[in-house]
């Protein structure tokens, strides 16, 4: 479909009609929206697009939370998330971490999930978590429908940074939230249409790009990166890999200095982020300190040959 860049439509009659200000849904992202609500397996058009993946975040959060209520949050997950709970803790907002391997803790009123975890690469008890009297977000971000639907495993929402996976080519700033009830869905777009975190026309058509060729993409990396997990584990100067099976992200850790390997690659990039089609990799000791291990490298694994890959990892790893 083409881009309609429109902020405003005309009314029929003097009625606004399905679009008349773009703050609140214009056709490409409604469009978009439709399709990522069918491939999470949610009810047609159940789906928002926001302008990150952070706002998507803060917009959950703010929309279903009051003033001292607290959130139940994976432990060794995307640590932006966490970094968003303790601003929002000026407002009243608490959290409380734990192992999302196992049951949640009983007394919170919402439980946030990562399938995976980013960087450490856990899996989540979704079983578990369903059982659990409150609402479940489960930030999917890094299994993508392709290899998971937490709607179908009883959460509640699913967040995504469509910037990594959903889009696929590190051009498009993207967040999304997938909600399985109709009144959740409709509470979190009038806060997005009165807060105004909306996604604009041009990225919205970039995410249904990426979404045409999402499972093509999803599957070649996670066929390469499972080699790579592989490889690396057998590599002396590698500690400890982490690698869940599914999906095209790897940490490992390395014996020697990290930063010293992520600045010897010659095809991987040195660059933050990941879901794109290049292979990225960095230290994330440099963003989250003592967090994380001293020489953990987040690999993202992009389209490239994984043999050449392999060949990149192996000089800058010597």
């Amino acid at each position: 479909m083409s881009v309609d860049r429109s902020t405003i439509w005309a009314y029929e009659q003097g009625e606004p009609q399905d679009f008349y200000y773009s703050r609140y849904a214009h056709p490409t992202g409604v469009e978009a929206e439709r399709r990522l609500a069918a491939l999470e397996g949610a009810p047609d058009g159940q789906a928002l697009l926001f302008a990150s993946g952070s706002a998507a975040a803060t917009a959950l959060l703010l929309a279903l939370l009051e003033p001292g209520q607290t959130v139940a949050l994976a432990a060794g997950g995307y640590f932006g998330t966490g970094v968003i709970m303790d601003d929002l803790g000026r407002w009243g907002l608490r959290h409380v971490e734990f192992d999302q391997t196992e049951p949640p803790p009983p007394d919170v009123d919402l439980v946030w999930l990562e399938a995976p975890s980013n960087p450490f690469l856990t899996m989540p008890d979704l079983e578990a978590a369903a059982a659990h009297r409150a609402p479940v977000v489960v930030d999917s971000t890094a299994a993508t429908p392709v290899h998971l639907r937490p709607l179908e495993h009883g959460a509640d929402f699913v967040l995504h940074s469509g910037t990594k996976y959903l889009a696929g080519h590190s051009d498009a700033l993207v967040g999304a939230v997938v909600s399985r009830e109709a009144e959740a869905h409709r509470r979190l777009a009038r806060f997005r249409d009165h807060t105004g975190p909306a996604c604009a026309p041009d990225v919205a058509f970039l995410l249904l790009r990426g979404l045409k060729t999402l499972q093509v993409r999803v599957e070649r990396q996670t066929a390469t990166a499972r080699l790579l997990a592989q490889r690396l584990a057998g590599n002396p100067n590698v500690a400890t890999v982490r690698y869940p099976g599914i999906g095209g992200l790897i940490s490992f850790d390395v014996r020697g200095d990290a930063q010293t390997v992520e600045r010897s690659t010659r095809l991987i990039k040195n660059a933050t982020s990941l879901g794109g089609t290049e292979t990225t990799m960095e230290s994330r000791y440099r963003w989250e300190g003592e967090r994380v291990p001293l020489n953990l490298l987040r690999l993202s694994v992009g389209l490239e040959e994984p043999d050449e890959l392999w060949a990149d990892l192996q000089q800058a790893l010597a």
